[in-house]
């Protein structure tokens, strides 16, 4: 599992950000940093920021901004809530098949050449990603691009609550210096100098059932790209509780979904379930658990809301009650979490200073 962003995909953001005119010294003070993400030589600088701070970021440039996109899209010209309203016209959808079909559709539609999603359904192979007729490209790959193919195959395993297992992944550009650290993104073979930018793998996936509703979507988007950051995307470890901790997710506010409507999103018998978590080492009730302990990880990390606030999130009526489950959990009560995690006391000065005349 992945927990590490290279902090230079911060600067897209804070560009955005500073060209509104706002400072964006406060927004990173919020997420805990205390560096320039702009700057390489700057005080405290490091090139990798954990996954939890990079949402932050992210989700306070939302609240400035009003967008609700996270930059999937080649071209990176998406307007606002574009990748949001794709999602909702998606999350109806039967197996991944139709759903990468309409998302397809969607970005046709409503997107130049540069920002669509090219698929190709073969018997075999299905093969989904971008076609745009630009010069050829004798640059290395940028970790933008490869990002950008990432996240689309996280998403497309996300939707069905498992990891796809890629054949191969093509890109326009030449070799990285830093190969490995494009292989440990894909686990699979890489293919430079080709004609387009695409994913590749086993067209039997697009069978799959999508396991998630509108309900477990709107946590989705309201996190994001946090899931997507810290999804395990190794084939080796593909299992049936991952499948199931996908189907749960992170907001309880609402209850759990019972044992029975994931037994019958997956399509088997309870029993079933409950045998094959078992040889897992695992129970319905430890990855409930489990989802519990990492969802309050995730909304401690907030600071708009506090403890009890969290706790009913959470779906606990007594807050003591959550005290007592997440220092079981962690060791830690949850204002000692919190405080562990919170942001230094004098943040330095950073660039970001409001534009004037913007």
């Amino acid at each position: 599992m992945s927990d590490r962003v290279p902090t230079r995909f911060l600067r897209s953001l804070l560009r955005m950000v500073r060209s509104h005119g706002y400072d964006f010294s406060v927004v990173l003070a919020d997420a805990g940093l205390d560096f320039d993400p702009m700057d390489e030589q700057a005080q405290n600088y490091r090139a990798e920021i954990s996954a939890m701070q990079y949402s932050r970021v992210y989700q306070q440039v939302l609240r400035l901004l009003q967008d609700e996109t996270f930059g999937v899209t080649a071209s990176g010209l998406a307007a606002p809530g574009a990748f949001r309203m794709m999602c909702y016209c998606i999350i109806s959808c039967g197996t991944l098949g139709q759903a990468i079909k309409r998302a397809s559709e969607f970005y046709r539609t409503f997107f130049d050449e540069r920002s669509q999603l090219y698929t190709n359904f073969s018997e075999q192979v299905t093969r989904v990603g971008y076609r745009t007729q630009l010069p050829e490209c004798s640059e290395p790959v940028g970790v933008m691009e490869a990002y950008g193919l990432s996240m689309w195959h996280r998403f497309f395993g996300w939707l069905c609550g498992r990891t796809i297992e890629l054949k191969r992944v093509d890109f326009k550009g030449a070799p990285p210096e830093r190969l490995k650290k494009y292989e440990a993104l894909f686990h699979c073979p890489l293919y430079f100098n080709q004609a387009s930018d695409l994913l590749y793998f086993d067209s039997a996936c697009l069978a799959w059932p999508v396991v998630h509703t509108e309900h477990s979507l709107s946590e989705f988007l309201r996190t994001a790209p946090y899931q997507l950051l810290i999804m395990d995307v190794d084939p080796g470890a593909n299992n049936l509780s991952a499948q199931v901790k996908a189907m749960i997710g992170h907001d309880f506010s609402e209850g759990f979904p019972s044992f029975e409507t994931v037994s019958s999103a997956l399509s088997m018998s309870a029993p079933t379930l409950r045998r094959r978590l078992k040889s897992e080492g695992t129970t319905f009730q430890k990855i409930k658990d489990e989802a519990r302990c990492e969802a309050a990880r995730l909304q401690l990390g907030r600071p708009e809301l506090s403890i009890n606030e969290v706790a009913l999130q959470l779906g606990f009526t007594d807050p003591s009650a959550f005290h007592r489950s997440f220092k079981k959990w962690t060791g830690q009560t949850p204002g000692q979490f919190r405080a562990s995690q919170r942001r230094p006391e004098s943040p330095v000065s950073l660039s970001g200073r409001p534009v004037e005349g913007s």
